[in-house]
Order: C-alpha cells, then structure tokens, then sequence
C-alpha cells in the first residue's frame, strides 16, 4: 500500500517539485512499494522526505526548497537549481542511491530510478553522479561544423527521406574514447535529457521549443548521414559537448521540457531543396560566443522567448529567414501512424479501437488504469482511462488523445508488449 509522503524539513518561499518513478531495470516494469528517501545532496542523515511508490511505480511528487526563480532567469554565479539524493529500497533488489538530483523552482522534475533485482547483480551497484547543468559549469566548447553533410549511402538505412529513429546509441564521451559506455535510448527520451542538460526548464514555452527543435535536427541529422556509423563507430552520437550535446545517465527530466519533446518529436529543421536536417549548432552565448558563426545562442533565445518571438521566429533570428520546421515521413517503432485529428468523447473509429486496445495492454503493466471494452467508440470510461494514463506519464490529464497522446500510448504499448515477449 501506498504511503503519503512524510515531510522532515520546513517549506521555503521558492519551491519545485520532484516525482521519483521506479522500474526494474530488467523488465523496466514497475515496482510497488519501494521506499524512497529524499535528502541533502551533502549530508545523507537529514532525510527530508520518505514515501512509498504505489503500482504505478511512481511515489508522490514531493514539494522541495530551490534557490530563486530569477536565477535561471539571467546568467548567475549563485546555482539556480537546488540538488538532492535519492535513494531506492526494496526487498529483493540491489539499492540505488542518485546524487546530483536537479530541482528548479516552479517546475516538476521526474527522476527515473531503476532498480536490479539481487539474483541479477554481481556486485552492488555504484551510486548515479548527476553533473553540473551546462549552463552553470564550463563545459568543452561545440567544435565548429558543417550544417549539410556530404551523404554516403551505405545500406544500412533509407537516406531518401528523414525516419524519426526509435532509439539512439548514445557514446558517453568522446568519439574516440574506447572505455566510454554505450547506452540504447528512446528517441524522444534522449532529447528531453539533452533539453534537460542545456536549457533551464524555467525559461518560456517558445524558448524551450525553439531550443528543442535545434537539438532534435542536430539529432536527426547524425541519424540521417550515420555521422558516427561512417566513421567506423557503433554508436549514433556522442555525449561530449565538443561534439554534440551534452547527455547524463540518469539526469533529471522537467515536465516543461517533456510536454514540449511529446508535441514536437517528430519535427527538425529544414532550408529549401535541402533533404536532409540541418545540423543546428548553438552556444550559451555568455560562456562561449557564437553569433557570429550564425548559430544559435541560448541565453539570447530566452531574451527573444520573454519578448513573446515565437520558436520558428528565434530561430530564424540566428540560422536565417530559409530556415523552416519540417515533418519526418516516418516514425519507426509505432503500431499505425496518428489519426489526424483528436479523439475524444463521441468518436467512433478503428482507430479508437486500437487505442483502446493498447491501453487495455498498457493496464497490465499499469493496474490504476482501468479496463474498458475495445468496441470503437470513445465514451466517459475510455476518456476516464485516457486520464489515468496521462496522469502517470506526466502529460496533461485532458481525457483526449492529442497528437502527443496518441504516440505516447503507442510507445508505452510497444515497450510493454516487448517486455511480455522476454518475460
């Protein structure tokens, strides 16, 4: 059973939120009833919050003290983010303890715990390190590039067209560091750890998807060439900044910044008779300088955000007026492609149907979903039970599915579905 969450310490004026969802790292389905300790980053004894996950996996979102708002507002030598540790009990698996845990004020941050059950671990397992965020330590600076690559076909993948990849190899360090670990990542969740790493997720909504978008065509752009790949590598992309963006394992990820992944992952950056997705380099602008070379700069993109310039329109402001959002023709890893248009209260489709019969695997995993019955027809209980799943993954609790909806059930679905297959 589910415990509320006990509180140790006194509330501050600034706060944000944190949510812990916990898995098992060899299913990656959820685990009931694992403890969760919240405490100061420095001293391990002054715990300042315990709860309980319920079947979901997921403990209640606990309220923690941050630094001001304004300090992510402008560059600033004071931190603007507090950072915690969390650490994840329960019988029968190996320990985790996650250090570093990002909390910014006024937002949420969902940090993903996963957990080895005991007869699957060697040895116990060593503790997450989060690093600094990129905008407040000094990282290696982008090496300058080519936004158009010349392509070489080698077979491997379709180049006539851009495919939104299901998953990326992410090399955790430089190119030719042989010892860096190689990680397989969802798309759209190494873009939100990447956004999560580089922007504030305090920043305005055009800020963070003019931001996004640049990351997600970069992105897309060493997918499309197979960068790396032809290079002799057996990764997509690397986690160094001097290279691309900068990744962290087990980073904390901002419900501003997912919400914004889940509307716009299937999009990049385009010029005129331009296949292939531009590679879009940016530099915070403040540390590094960068306006010169025609990229983007992320300080200067949120001053465009709070002057109300929409994404595209900061993003012309730096790569030029030629530069346009485009749409990949593919999305790999998905049961059927979205319907077109939202399905809520009083649709009838096959479409409809599909959705409830995902959702109605998705419920084995996730018991707080409720069933309902796979008829096509969208009434009070499929939109009670479009709620629930919105409510666990973060998303708004609409009761419709959206365009985000919909790809976001059909992730989870295949997730699931594969894990039945191994288990």
């Amino acid at each position: 059973m589910k415990e509320a969450p006990v509180l140790f310490a006194t509330q501050q004026d600034t706060t944000g939120e944190l949510r812990v969802r916990v898995n098992s790292e060899i299913a990656d389905l959820p685990i009931e009833d694992a403890r969760i300790e919240i405490f100061d980053a420095d001293n391990p004894n002054n715990i300042l919050y315990e709860g309980r996950t319920d079947a979901n996996g997921l403990a209640e979102p606990f309220e923690l003290p941050t630094p001001p708002l304004e300090y992510s507002m402008e560059p600033n030598e004071n931190q603007p983010y507090a950072t915690y540790s969390v650490r994840v009990t329960k019988e029968g698996y190996d320990n985790q303890l996650i250090s570093g845990a990002q909390v910014l004020p006024t937002v949420r941050g969902e940090q993903n715990v996963s957990l080895l059950p005991n007869e699957q671990s060697i040895v116990e397992g060593e503790s997450i390190v989060i690093g600094p965020h990129t905008l407040f330590y000094e990282y290696p600076p982008k090496i300058p590039e080519s936004e158009i690559k010349t392509v070489q076909e080698t077979g491997e993948i379709v180049l006539s067209r851009v495919v939104v990849p299901e998953f990326v190899v992410v090399h955790d360090g430089t190119p030719s560091d042989s010892t860096a670990q190689d990680y397989y990542v969802r798309y759209s969740d190494y873009i939100k750890n990447v956004a999560s790493c580089e922007i504030y997720a305090t920043w305005s909504e055009n800020t963070i998807m003019a931001n996004i978008l640049a990351i997600m065509s970069f992105t897309m752009n060493r997918v499309y060439t197979e960068w790396y790949r032809g290079k002799g590598y057996n990764f997509t992309i690397t986690s160094s900044t001097a290279y691309d963006h900068k990744w962290m394992f087990g980073k904390t990820i901002y419900d501003s910044i997912s919400r914004a992944v889940d509307q716009l992952f299937a999009n990049f950056l385009s010029r005129p008779g331009v296949v292939q997705p531009i590679l879009t380099q940016y530099c915070d602008g403040k540390q590094v300088s960068c306006e010169s070379r025609g990229w983007m700069t992320q300080w200067g993109s949120k001053y465009l955000g709070d002057q109300n310039y929409s994404p595209i329109e900061i993003l012309r402001y730096y790569y030029g007026e030629n530069m346009f959002i485009n749409t990949a023709e593919e999305i790999s890893g998905i049961p059927a492609s979205w319907p077109g248009a939202d399905l809520t209260i009083g649709s009838r489709s096959d479409k409809v149907r599909q959705m409830q019969q995902q959702l109605n695997r998705i419920s084995d995993a996730y018991p707080l979903i409720p069933k309902i019955v796979a008829d096509g027809i969208y009434g009070e209980r499929t939109a009670e039970a479009v709620r629930v799943f919105q409510r666990i993954f973060d998303m708004p609790q609409t009761g419709v599915v959206d365009y985000p909806t919909w790809y976001k059930i059909s992730n989870i679905y295949v997730a699931v579905s594969r894990i039945a297959e191994l288990v």
